[in-house]
């Protein structure tokens, strides 16, 4: 964190000083210009020790699978473009009834589901989703970073 201080601070100062006008900048140009590379070597410094700190955390796959399948609520999403897709009137108006302000979990969402006037294909295609195996378009998302 200090090493990205100190970076942003001497390229922050470039930034400032090399656009002003040249005849404001004849005598001090060369001297800004010789510490480049210092906001690069922090820079890089602070790189490398996220990467060497990264490389030491540990996933807990039984927390994040609790975690996950407390989190019904992030199947409104596909839900909505089901809904959508089979003609259910205002999609986003229900599901927001159901979960604004309220724990929604397997059993509620299967209720739910149940009731929609959508034909035993749908139902069945909304029932199967799960917090874990609903990604939507993450993984296309962690790519295009």
């Amino acid at each position: 964190e200090g090493n990205l201080g100190l970076a942003n601070a001497v390229l922050g100062h470039m930034a400032e000083k090399l656009p002003v006008s040249r005849w404001q900048r004849d005598l001090t140009d060369s001297t800004v210009l010789r510490n480049m590379g210092v906001g690069f070597a922090y820079s890089l410094i602070a790189y490398e020790a996220t990467l060497k700190g990264l490389s030491k955390l540990q996933l807990n796959a039984e927390v994040i699978d609790a975690d996950l399948d407390n989190a019904w609520e992030v199947l409104a999403e596909p839900l909505q473009t089901i809904m959508r897709r089979y003609g259910v009137d205002e999609p986003y108006e229900k599901l927001k009834a159901l979960t604004r302000g309220k724990k929604v979990n397997a059993e509620s969402l299967a209720e739910f589901i149940e009731q929609l006037d959508v034909n035993q294909e749908a139902k069945q295609a909304m029932l199967a989703l799960t917090p874990a195996n609903y990604i939507g378009h993450a993984e296309q998302l962690a790519k295009d970073i």
